[in-house]
């Protein structure tokens, strides 16, 4: 392992010696955080999880899904500090899990992210759409895969610029909407359909919880699912200059902003609409377009408000989209220098970055292209169940691997003064981290819709064993 110091992380490859950059800073690693989670789970799943839980079951929701993200933040933070390479998870689990473990991990992050690109374009383009109702769905989704596929395959520079800016639009627009969303509850400025300034009084019209306590953790693989990406940070510590500062602050900086975004916003919407009216399609039609951020704007009567909002969450779709195929590629790429992938997959460009790792990934998002024969919906709906549970079994592995980590460290003789960075209240948090990452993992289960997503995954597991048993095993040993 090369030293945080490095210019470059490098591996070699049948004598050929092969590096990927450090480049990012503090500043891209946050961004890339921020521009991983900020997406779907926020603009367009948020007002599911109000519809189900309740406004207060669901700022409940969003308090514990931030607080599960955390820790397993804090585990990836002992992880990444200590080894700070490419393909991270993958690595943490094969070292302090087991060989075929990290492969299973490995391809599972790949899948999630694979599937997220899925879920990205469709609704992205389905958003479209409703400007140009004339184009086909498939059609955008092309100029998407294109445009993501360009920002990946110019330089990991480009690539972290790109998403630092992109990511700025969306966490300025959620900053924006929080503002205007409290002086509209304050009656600082009119809201249609109240005369006086509304307050918090939908927060409990219908009882603290109308729906009871079950909602709320029923809830919790979406809820999830709208803090995945902030484990990026821990992907990209081993093309980020001196990881062993600003992998930490990134790690804080990241989750306590997401947490803020994700609470204000869900408290913003609650107060505004009637939380049944906060679903997909619930206020204005059926389909994924009916985001409650453009509700909540509409209401405001912000001139253009639906336009806007719909620009700000295409970009916001393709930004996670921009993230996701980095993450994904990088997990490919991480395989092929362990020859676990044929060595064509470690292939860099003269700009450092992984060509057939990206294209072959970006396979996630073909399946928007066929959102004309089988419906957008139905596409969006199974590919966010695959995303969220695979995102549950990577965290069930980050924090399995920092248990294991330091009691290694421990038997080793070193001391926890040693540790650069270290998870705080050992075994506690990654021992609850792995329990609640379970427990959300399971409850896909009793999800009818999600069920086949489910089993699906399940298969996928089983067939990661396999194939590492099979081709590899024998290898490693």
């Amino acid at each position: 392992m090369q030293s945080p110091d490095q210019s470059n992380q490098h591996f070699s490859v049948d004598g050929n010696s092969i590096a990927l950059k450090r480049t990012m800073t503090k500043r891209h690693l946050v961004m890339l955080s921020l521009g991983g989670a900020i997406g779907t789970g926020l603009f367009l799943s948020s007002g599911e999880v109000i519809a189900q839980a309740g406004p207060l079951g669901a700022v409940i929701a969003y308090i514990i899904g931030g607080l599960i993200a955390y820790m397993v933040m804090l585990c990836l933070g002992e992880l990444a500090v200590n080894q700070p390479v490419t393909g991270s998870f993958g690595a943490f689990a094969a070292k302090n899990i087991g060989p075929g473990t990290g492969y299973m991990v490995s391809w599972m992050y790949w899948l999630g992210w694979s599937a997220t690109l899925g879920t990205e374009f469709t609704a992205a383009a389905m958003l479209m759409q409703e400007w140009f109702p004339s184009t086909s769905i498939w059609l955008w989704t092309l100029v998407f895969i294109v445009t993501v596929l360009i920002s990946n395959l110019t330089s990991t520079r480009f690539f972290a610029e790109s998403e630092f800016w992109l990511s700025l639009i969306k966490v300025a627009t959620v900053l924006i909407f929080i503002v205007l969303g409290l002086t509209a509850i304050f009656g600082l400025i009119p809201f249609y359909g109240h005369e006086s300034a509304p307050l918090f009084s939908n927060l409990t019209a219908h009882g603290w919880l109308p729906n009871g306590l079950f909602p709320i953790f029923a809830t919790m693989l979406i809820v999830n699912f709208a803090f995945n990406g902030t484990e990026m940070i821990g992907i990209a510590a081993g093309e980020t200059e001196n990881p062993e500062k600003n992998v930490p602050k990134a790690i804080h900086a990241a989750v306590w902003r997401l947490m803020i975004f994700f609470v204000g916003t869900i408290i913003v919407i609650s107060s505004l609409l009637p939380y049944q009216d906060a679903g997909l399609g619930a206020t204005h039609g059926e389909g994924v377009s009916n985001s409650p951020f453009v509700s909540v704007f509409n209401l405001i009567g912000i001139p253009y408000a639906e336009d806007i909002m719909r620009f700000v969450i295409i970009t916001a779709l393709l930004s996670t989209a921009n993230s996701g195929l980095y993450a994904a590629s990088r997990m490919m790429w991480a395989l092929s220098v362990q020859k676990q992938l044929p060595k064509i997959f470690s292939k860099l460009t003269k700009s450092g970055t992984p060509v057939i790792a990206i294209l072959v990934t970006m396979i996630g998002g073909l399946p928007g292209l066929l959102s004309e024969q089988f419906g957008a919906d139905f596409i969006f709906k199974n590919l966010l169940g695959i995303a969220a549970f695979t995102m549950v079994i990577v965290w069930m592995s980050i924090c399995w691997s920092q248990f294991n980590f330091r009691r290694k460290w421990l038997a080793s003789g070193k001391t926890v003064a040693d540790l650069k960075f270290k998870t705080p209240w050992y075994p506690i948090v990654p021992i609850f981290g792995f329990m609640t990452c379970t427990a959300t993992g399971l409850s896909m289960a009793a999800d009818p819709e999600m069920l086949s997503g489910f089993i699906g995954c399940l298969i996928f597991m089983a067939t990661c064993y396999a194939t590492y048993y099979w081709l590899y095993h024998n290898k490693s040993t």
